[in-house]
């Protein structure tokens, strides 16, 4: 029998932040109370110091890369750098090479996870227009959900015949993450910029080519059709104030059919960055202007949106430093997520307890992750200390990410993530990886 014990620590939970010890045992938290005792030399002490301790945060949207696009990023190093930002599980998305839209492909990446992943792992279904039948073979309670794109696709993964649509939106029970963004109106945008410009059109015209009528559109017909289907209904990635005004925060979480996410790139940068970060910013859907960002904040506090993500997607530098059309979209954002969040709350956006609530506590409820995303009694010691004035300025010298950079670079953070413990296991210290396997496969309570 392992026991950890972690002391004098501040304890955020459930809407409370309360001063406490946690003893974890077999890495399940088995006690927690004002003052615990070791009671053994065998136990594991770890005095907090007064540090304030997290769940896990869990990321429901992340892109590592492997199969396929392993020049980019890897299971292996990706979840490295998520354990180092207190990420402690992710959801991981189809769109490799090969796609994950077949049970066997599935498999396969959970073998990859298995024996390389750091942080706890599940992985997204892909939905094509001509799979139907590979995914009504998938188990809901052993795979987080089904991802569809309604835009922005790679390979063949865009699902874009309505009858299709309509027929996967009817046959799962499996909880569906749509990204929206509508393909005609793009191209049109993007033809019209084409014949100005060429190739080399200037990065800030890339949110009026991903416009926010084309994310709009796209958005609200999925929900149209979820509401006409009964689908569970998930839209990633909101970057435009309009779609707010989609989703409700008048029932609890649990009670929602559609529900929605905002990534930390749409919550801190803004169009005004194009001109120093370029296509280094360049995320689908886009980083819109300032009154977007501060509506999806505003949606964010009052509850209409439920969940804060990554959409973490690493590409090489040289990839990134492409003219327009052949820069891809995507950043890598899983080391700096919680940090980043951690600044607002020093500004005075968001308190500590909102930030586990839509980092670790909401995304647990909405994917029925079975004990996780709380510091519960009888729940995986998934768990992040935290110091909150220790500050650090990001280098490539602390980047854990295979593609070497971040958009982040430049910017200090007043926090730092000191521990990061998986299902009761410390993982990562303070820049420094313990080469310990504790990772397990998310399960879902369906």
């Amino acid at each position: 029998m392992e026991q950890v014990l972690i002391k004098n620590t501040k304890i955020v939970n459930e809407g409370e932040i309360f001063e406490g010890d946690i003893l974890i045992e077999d890495g399940i938290i088995k006690e927690i109370a004002s003052s615990i005792s070791a009671k053994s030399q065998e136990v594991q002490v770890f005095d907090a110091e007064e540090k304030y301790l997290f769940p896990g945060v869990i990321d429901d949207q992340v892109h590592f890369r492997e199969p396929g696009l392993t020049h980019k990023a890897n299971i292996a190093s990706e979840s490295r750098a998520a354990v180092a930002g207190g990420i402690t599980s992710y959801i991981e998305m189809p769109n490799t090479n090969p796609q994950t839209t077949t049970i066997e492909e599935l498999d396969k990446k959970f073998a990859i996870a298995e024996a390389t992943s750091a942080a706890n792992y599940s992985f997204m279904f892909g939905g094509t227009n001509d799979n139907l039948q590979e995914i009504l073979k998938v188990d809901s309670t052993q795979v987080a959900g089904l991802k569809l794109f309604l835009g922005s696709s790679t390979g063949n993964m865009l699902v874009d015949d309505p009858e299709i649509l309509e027929r996967i939106f009817s046959s799962t029970d499996l909880l569906i993450s749509v990204h929206c963004e509508d393909e005609g109106t793009i191209r049109e945008n993007l033809a019209n910029f084409k014949e100005r410009f060429g190739d080399d059109i200037p990065i800030q015209y890339h949110p009026i080519i991903r416009s926010e009528q084309a994310c709009y559109l796209s958005s609200s017909k999925a929900i149209e059709l979820a509401k006409k289907t009964g689908a569970r209904l998930h839209i990633f990635h909101l970057s435009t104030g309009k779609e707010t005004e989609l989703f409700t925060n008048k029932i609890p979480l649990e009670e929602k059919k559609i529900t929605s996410e905002v990534c930390i790139h749409h919550l801190w940068f803004t169009d005004k960055d194009y001109e120093e970060k370029g296509t280094l910013i360049k995320w689908n859907p886009a980083v819109k202007t300032q009154a977007d960002k501060d509506q999806l904040w505003k949606a964010l506090l009052d509850d209409r949106i439920d969940v804060i993500a990554t959409d973490h997607a690493p590409h090489t530098l040289e990839e990134k430093s492409n003219v327009y059309t052949k820069a891809p979209s995507g950043g890598p954002l899983v080391q700096h997520a919680l940090v980043a969040m951690l600044e607002a709350y020093h500004q005075g956006k968001i308190s500590l307890e909102k930030i586990a609530e839509k980092m670790c506590h909401n995304p647990a409820k909405l994917f029925q992750i079975e004990k996780r995303g709380f510091i519960k009694e009888g729940y995986y010691a998934d768990l992040v200390l935290v110091d909150l004035n220790h500050p650090w300025t990001v280098s490539k010298d602390n980047l854990f990410y295979h593609c070497g950079w971040s958009p982040f670079e430049g910017n200090t953070f007043k926090s730092r993530i000191s521990h990061t413990f998986v299902n009761g296991t410390l993982v990562y210290k303070n820049f420094k990886f313990y080469d310990v396997k504790a990772a397990k496969r998310l399960t879902f309570n369906r």
